[in-house]
């Protein structure tokens, strides 16, 4: 596939041992030098999966920049890379090899858990992507085949499902910085995990073996799943050296990034204090003295227009920047892959599409309670947001109450909404793929421009491993390599 795979599990190390210098690294066995404490491995593979990706906020319409055009604002990125190969996966499955030596089941099961994260994002971002064969350098497999889609999905449910089965509350989990070696939410999270990748598959019936609606209700209905924000599958930062927010001392966040108004007109609309704790008063609000809690000291840019006339609203001191903790706290908020709050607008979506009983108002009502009990734990000073704030009359507001009566792409429309607005630096990719899949929420575009449906694969890839690149090419997009090819799972 590419040079890394001849000496795969060598090049986890070197990055591993160059991060991690607070626990023990190598094992002291001349005979086996490398041997790694499964911990160590479990501790850096955390840390890499659960970072914030910002290119994100831009592309789901929240983030606006304004010191040049940025690609993915504009919606015209080109190629991704395929690095998580080199470095999540090989150390994911090291650890899984390294857990097999000491007949620990539970790293082999969060093993299991990160593989299908990693292989679920990959197949996202590109269609098919090599998966039966990957990360297999050590077995002499250097130019992995590509597997379509379905057998991705298919592939990473069972992955899944075989970790459910596996973890226990026996074996120890040392190493864990995200549920402090509590074998029963990462079981929680491997299950919900499931729900996630199967909602994402609405507009298919089957995967492999799976009937899509039939698995989820089944899982839905008997397996353990999050039950509260305790349960979270999130990263908290630290203020130490490598544990710090992700984007802490960010220079664009203090100086040329911006809200969107396409953002921000949501919570005006439905006077929601969340607002407060994303943006920044816009300067001319600070100079009017006008209180943190005033909707109409908030504006944002507009993500479709010239980065120049988005930059004339500074000028005109009328536009908000990002909340300053995003860049200035070291700890911040905690970084979500898979949250409470999403777990409840999925089951919403699932009641509505009748895949589970109902109501799905329960499920929608939790999903956005568990978001405002989220920010008001973790910011700092949340009174200074929420004091006087009512959740349950939120709730019953015109713009927010979900209404059973109403048409599926009503109640889509609305679940869509509230769970894009619980994104903002949270859950990566989601709330992109989200809008690709249902169209909500409705994003604004430039005339002539459509939203990318996936990326191109990496450059490298045409050089080392072209003939199954190709193939896979053929066989998804007629062979051709463009961001508006439409993968399967969105057919």
């Amino acid at each position: 596939m590419i040079k890394w795979l001849k000496s795969a599990a060598f090049a986890g190390l070197l990055i591993l041992t160059s991060c991690e210098t607070d626990l023990d690294k190598i094992n002291e066995n001349p005979n086996d030098q490398a041997s790694v404490d499964p911990k160590v491995l479990l501790t850096y593979v955390s840390k890499d999966a659960f970072q914030i990706n910002g290119d994100n906020m831009y592309a789901s319409r929240m983030m606006i920049g304004t010191d040049g055009e940025n690609t993915y604002q504009y919606m015209k990125w080109n190629d991704a890379s395929f690095e998580v190969y080199t470095k999540g996966l090989l150390n994911t499955v090291k650890m899984m090899q390294e857990a097999e030596k000491i007949n620990n089941k539970n790293y082999t099961a969060i093993g299991k858990f990160y593989r299908a994260y990693y292989f679920f994002n990959l197949s996202l971002k590109f269609g098919s992507i090599p998966y039966t064969e990957a990360a297999k350098g050590e077995s002499g497999i250097t130019q992995p085949k590509y597997d379509s889609q379905e057998t991705v999905m298919a592939g990473i449910l069972s992955e899944l499902k075989e970790a459910n089965d596996l973890i226990n509350s026996n074996d120890k989990i040392e190493g864990d910085i995200i549920y402090n070696g509590d074998a029963s939410k990462w079981k929680k999270l491997i299950n919900s995990f499931r729900l996630k990748i199967l909602i994402t598959m609405s507009k298919k019936s089957t995967l492999g073996s799976y009937n899509v609606a039939t698995e989820f209700a089944s899982i839905a209905g008997s397996q353990a799943l999050m039950t509260s924000i305790s349960d979270n599958g999130e990263l908290k930062f630290a203020d130490v050296a490598d544990s710090r927010y992700t984007m802490f001392n960010n220079s664009g966040y203090g100086s040329s990034l911006y809200m969107a108004d396409y953002f921000i007109n949501l919570f005006k609309a439905r006077q929601d204090p969340r607002l407060f704790t994303f943006a920044a008063q816009t300067t001319g609000a600070k100079e009017a003295g006008k209180p943190v809690t005033d909707f109409t000291g908030y504006n944002g840019g507009n993500p479709t227009s010239s980065y120049s006339d988005n930059a004339a609203l500074i000028t005109a001191k009328n536009i908000s920047k990002v909340n300053d903790r995003f860049y200035k706290d070291p700890t911040n908020e905690p970084s979500s892959v898979l949250s409470y709050s999403e777990l409840e607008f999925i089951l919403a979506e699932a009641a509505a599409r009748g895949w589970i009983p109902g109501p799905a108002k329960t499920h929608y009502d939790n999903a956005i309670k568990a978001s405002f009990s989220f920010y008001q734990t973790y910011v700092k000073n949340p009174g200074q947001y929420f004091s006087g704030f009512n959740v349950n009359q939120y709730l019953a507001t015109p713009l927010v109450v979900y209404n059973e009566a109403d048409p599926l792409q009503t109640s889509l429309e609305k679940i869509m909404t509230q769970k894009y607005m619980t994104m903002f630096h949270q859950s990566q990719w989601t709330s992109y793929y989200d809008y690709l899949r249902t169209g909500y929420p409705n994003y604004p575009l430039q005339t002539g421009v459509s939203a990318p449906f996936r990326f191109r694969y990496p450059q490298a890839e045409y050089s080392y491993n072209s003939t199954n690149l190709k193939a896979a090419l053929a066989s998804q997009y007629g062979g051709n390599d463009n961001i508006n090819s439409k993968p399967w799972w969105l057919q």
